[in-house]
């Protein structure tokens, strides 16, 4: 089981996404899920279409290079696969992209660049499934995936992300406690890293 924190291991909602939660986030040696989108032909951290400064990506792979910490690239926005391809190039950083539009996933699997594709209760069948390295594994509107789900995953061959529940307003403890048990290349992305860490004693 890996923990990767949600916009960095942020205290206060404004640390979201900020150069402080991604140091503390590393620093704790937890991965992180954050946001790219592109503003005047740059790539840059951020969830809404940035306004005024925004973190240079550069900063953020700074910082990740050569740790070995994984990072989850929410794609916010259509044509940043070349751009995305040339960061990370000769880069020592585990990666995947997710979440972008399904003409943007074909262009990433045609790229041959790591790219998850989601599972949940909105989306019973994921899209691209032969052609994704995993399986970015979410839950709207409930706490609708059991064991066997993530089972099939594995079985087939990919890696699985589980969003953690307090990520939609719900308490994470019912399934925190049964993902401890769960071998396999699993992660779970949290709000809450260090509570996360110390339930599944990792």
């Amino acid at each position: 089981m890996r923990i990767i924190s949600h916009r960095g291991w942020w205290h206060q909602p404004v640390e979201k996404n900020s150069a402080l939660a991604f140091q503390r986030s590393v620093a704790a040696s937890f991965g992180t899920e954050t946001d790219v989108r592109d503003q005047v032909g740059r790539l840059v951290v951020s969830h809404d279409p940035p306004h005024g400064d925004a973190l240079p990506w550069e900063d953020l792979l700074d910082l990740f290079s050569g740790t070995g910490l994984p990072l989850a690239v929410n794609v916010k926005s259509d044509g940043l696969a070349p751009l995305l391809a040339r960061a990370f190039e000769g880069r020592d950083i585990p990666w995947f992209a997710f979440d972008m539009s399904v003409p943007e996933m074909i262009r990433y699997a045609r790229a041959g660049l790591p790219f998850y594709t989601r599972h949940s209760d909105v989306e019973a069948e994921p899209i691209l499934y032969d052609a994704a390295t995993g399986v970015w594994l979410d839950g709207f509107h409930g706490d609708w995936f059991e064991k066997s789900v993530i089972e099939s995953h594995l079985a087939a061959g990919k890696a699985v992300c589980v969003v953690s529940p307090e990520l939609h307003g719900r308490d994470p403890q019912k399934v925190w406690g049964w993902l401890l048990a769960m071998p396999g290349d699993i992660t779970l992305c949290t709000d809450f890293p260090d509570r996360a860490s110390q339930m599944l004693r990792l």
